[in-house]
């Protein structure tokens, strides 16, 4: 008998000892916005809330293994990648995704946090095989203005290619949705844009779905980013379409991030507890 009553998602992503990032920094979003989570570790991290020292990627075959078991055993409602460094590890998950083409899958491939590779050829060939493997497969591809322009070198042949035209190009590989971070907010008619705001774009096959304005925070923060795809991640697994599961997920990082906590000595990292906290007797 199965008394699963909770969306279960699949996180793929690295191990952080500080929880800023990678599968544990997830698990807890998902927790938090009533989802369980799963978890498929790609690479371990040495580091603190400062910064990472060293990390060791897992074995592809490995990576592979972990999540055949798990989908054996139990049926997801949507996954999530996040970064990854390796090109063996992007053709594995691409694979294993393959098969399960009905359930959303949200693409976070970049974080600051993770070393690039220190070959110029080993970091094209990782962009190249995540262009051709996951982004297509993408219900969501969610990355920065600077990181899709990183992306984009990939295929672009001129310098006069715009952030709308490198968008039409993820698109048309299969991708149904983009959320391009860190844009530069837009003035509403008749008036000027308001100081220290960045909008998060997201744009779909008609184009652009929503343009919305958040007030930039000064942190420094430590997994902003990951707050964001997972809180999508888990609105979806619950029901919500795109459109829906951005805007409410943004509505939820604003308040992890405007309640982040300073572990240690290093950056705030985004408090994802924080409306179940409020709601604690003191």
């Amino acid at each position: 008998m199965q008394n699963q009553t909770s969306p279960l998602i699949l996180s793929f992503g690295a191990a952080d000892p500080a929880g800023a990032i990678g599968v544990q920094a997830d698990l807890a979003a998902f927790s938090a916005l009533s989802c369980t989570g799963l978890a498929v570790t790609t690479a371990l991290l040495i580091g603190d809330s400062a910064r990472v020292e060293d990390a060791q990627d897992i074995d592809a075959d490995w990576v592979s293994d972990q999540a055949r078991v798990i989908l054996e055993d139990m049926t997801m409602a949507a996954f999530k990648v996040g970064a990854l460094n390796n090109v063996e590890q992007v053709a594995a998950i691409a694979e294993i995704l393959s098969d399960y083409p009905d359930a959303p899958l949200i693409l976070d491939p970049f974080s600051s946090r993770l070393p690039d590779p220190a070959d110029a050829d080993e970091v094209e060939e990782l962009l190249t095989a995540l262009r051709q493997l996951l982004v297509p497969q993408a219900t969501l591809l969610m990355l920065s203005q600077v990181e899709l322009g990183r992306l984009a070198e990939t295929w672009r042949e001129g310098a006069e290619d715009t952030m709308e035209s490198d968008v039409e190009h993820l698109l048309a590989l299969g991708c149904e949705f983009v959320l391009v971070t860190g844009t530069h907010a837009a003035a509403q008619q008749g008036e000027t844009a308001a100081p220290n705001t960045l909008a998060n774009t997201l744009f779909g096959a008609d184009g652009m779905i929503s343009h919305d304005a958040w007030q930039h925070m000064p942190g420094p923060f430590l997994g902003a980013g990951g707050t964001l795809s997972a809180a999508i991640t888990a609105f979806m697994a619950r029901g919500s379409d795109v459109p829906d599961a951005v805007k409410a997920a943004q509505e939820y990082t604003v308040g992890a991030l405007a309640h982040a906590q300073r572990y240690g000595m290093g950056k705030f990292i985004p408090n994802r507890f924080f409306h179940m906290q409020q709601a604690l007797p003191t």
